[in-house]
């Protein structure tokens, strides 16, 4: 059993990660913005089965040889930092495209998409999101106690805590963006504003976790 320090230590760590505007969030929105409040919570079901795969991945096979080796715990931790932060440049100096994005979702909007088609889009969206990636495989294994045994276990259930997390705020934010979707859509300050602070948050996030040890 995660003991209940870690086990709130992660949640919280894993709230910061999944409030933060990334790919998973930003395809929830522009799916509300263009299709509304059904396709939305039907993309966070998918992207949330998508993401609880990686957990899947990461308890039963990277998990193991992060838990086992300092070496290689050290090198995809500070590998992965630097890859949050390079996505939190990226979407600060991206963040004036993301009108042009959300236009984009519109137009398939129009050409129509079934549910499951959306499901399944998020699905993809979740299994294949870096940030996730990431922090699964560089940061989850950190808040492992080893002395406890059951491994794979304790990752199964962090990672469902991750996900039980990750379901309730992409819900919010894809209700919220449906309700106001008219007033996104018209402003491009508005937008770039969702993307800036979702790229400095993502440099922050990146930041903790390269100075954050291992809680043996």
């Amino acid at each position: 059993m995660v003991p209940t320090d870690r086990l709130l230590a992660f949640a919280a760590m894993s709230f910061l990660l999944i409030v933060v505007p990334g790919p998973s969030v930003l395809f929830v929105i522009g799916r509300a913005l263009a299709q509304g409040r059904r396709a939305a919570l039907t993309t966070v079901a998918g992207n949330t089965a998508g993401a609880y795969v990686l957990v899947l991945a990461v308890a039963f096979g990277v998990g193991s040889i992060v838990e086992r080796s300092v070496l290689v715990f050290t090198t995809l931790k500070l590998a992965g930092a630097a890859y949050l932060v390079y996505l939190g440049v990226k979407a600060w100096r991206g963040r004036g495209s993301l009108r042009a994005a959300f236009a984009d979702d519109v137009t398939a909007a129009a050409a129509g998409h079934g549910g499951l088609r959306t499901f399944w889009e998020g699905f993809a969206v979740g299994v294949t999101n870096p940030k996730t990636i990431v922090f699964f495989a560089a940061v989850l294994p950190q808040f492992v106690d080893r002395g406890q045994g059951h491994v794979a276990a304790q990752m199964l259930l962090l990672g469902l805590v991750f996900n039980v997390i990750a379901l309730v705020s992409d819900a919010v934010w894809g209700l919220v963006a449906a309700t106001a979707r008219g007033w996104f859509a018209r402003s491009p300050r508005r937008l770039s504003l969702v993307g800036g602070v979702g790229g400095l948050t993502m440099i922050g996030l990146g930041v903790t976790v390269a100075v954050t040890g291992r809680k043996d």
